[in-house]
């Protein structure tokens, strides 16, 4: 089973909805996710916002942040995750904002790459959870790796939620 199957079942058994804001992966976590059948049940939507204004106007992140930093940013991926669970009004949020080249961003090197998961209350990554990828190969390359690491990040996320509510629920640590 994908990644994106696993999440999105995961998500329809704790009746939980998803979003995703997608920057160097253009909507391919989008792609991945609806291509899974019966996706609608659990799937809100998703935000590209490639341009960084974008970030700031359509997700909230901190345009102080976008100005110092740039949006290849553990803080932007992270702020990206957040502004979209509230903005469509999910459970859980997605994130993805990194280089896939050819020439480097922000004084990021091709291939970094930054994917978050923001929760809701009470989940483990609550406040949210960002990963950073250092990611070879090339453009194409980059953004599936950067698809699969993002999905996979969320599936572990509802599994480790699910076994700490069984346990909470059943008395154990």
């Amino acid at each position: 089973m994908s990644a994106a199957a696993r999440a999105l079942s995961l998500l329809t058994q704790g009746d939980q909805t998803l979003a995703v804001a997608e920057s160097l992966t253009g909507g391919l976590v989008a792609a991945e996710l609806t291509a899974v059948p019966g996706a609608s049940r659990s799937f809100r939507g998703s935000v590209t916002a490639y341009a960084t204004a974008l970030k700031q106007q359509l997700l909230g992140v901190d345009p102080v942040l976008l100005a110092e930093r740039g949006a290849v940013d553990p803080e932007v991926a992270a702020q990206m995750a957040a502004g979209v669970r509230d903005r469509l009004r999910a459970d859980w949020g997605l994130a993805t904002t990194g280089v896939a080249g050819p020439e480097p961003q922000d004084g990021q090197p091709v291939g970094t790459v930054y994917v978050a998961v923001h929760g809701p209350s009470g989940s483990r990554c609550s406040g949210g959870k960002v990963l950073a990828l250092r990611l070879n190969g090339h453009r194409t390359e980059i953004r599936k790796e950067s698809v699969r690491s993002v999905l996979e990040l969320l599936a572990a996320e509802l599994t480790a939620n699910v076994r700490a509510h069984d346990t909470e629920q059943n008395g154990g640590n």
